[in-house]
């Protein structure tokens, strides 16, 4: 009796389509990050063991980096209140800055931890 090859897994091209969107979200400006957890989020069903890991892993970081994203957002904007009022903002947007470019380095460490992870058949991390 043989055991199902991982490459045959479903769900498996779609964790790694997923992976593939995100990494290509820096230059899309996350276009394809948004199209990637909705793919990851229809992909999930039918998937298999690790594939379904995997998935939902994508759907836990893409929505970690969109919360922080939100939050950054809303301190941007008390930023330029700030700016206004006491010229205080600029040191603000300067933190949101460097925030913003760690939630983006996490988001894309994560995805490609995570690709490798999907081609050596290991859940994620």
């Amino acid at each position: 009796m043989t055991t199902p090859s991982s490459a045959v897994e479903p769900g498996r091209s779609t964790a790694f389509i997923v992976y593939v969107l995100y990494l290509l979200s820096i230059p899309s400006f996350a276009i394809f990050a948004l199209i990637g957890v909705i793919v990851a989020l229809v992909g999930r069903g039918d998937a298999g063991p690790v594939a379904r890991a995997h998935l939902d892993d994508q759907v836990r970081i893409w929505f970690v980096a969109f919360w922080w994203t939100i939050g950054l957002a809303i301190l941007w904007v008390i930023g330029a209140v700030l700016v206004l009022a006491f010229g205080l903002g600029l040191l603000v947007w300067w933190l949101i800055g460097i925030a913003a470019f760690v939630v983006i380095l996490w988001f894309t460490i994560k995805s490609l931890l995570g690709l490798l992870a999907l081609m050596g058949n290991r859940a994620p991390r």
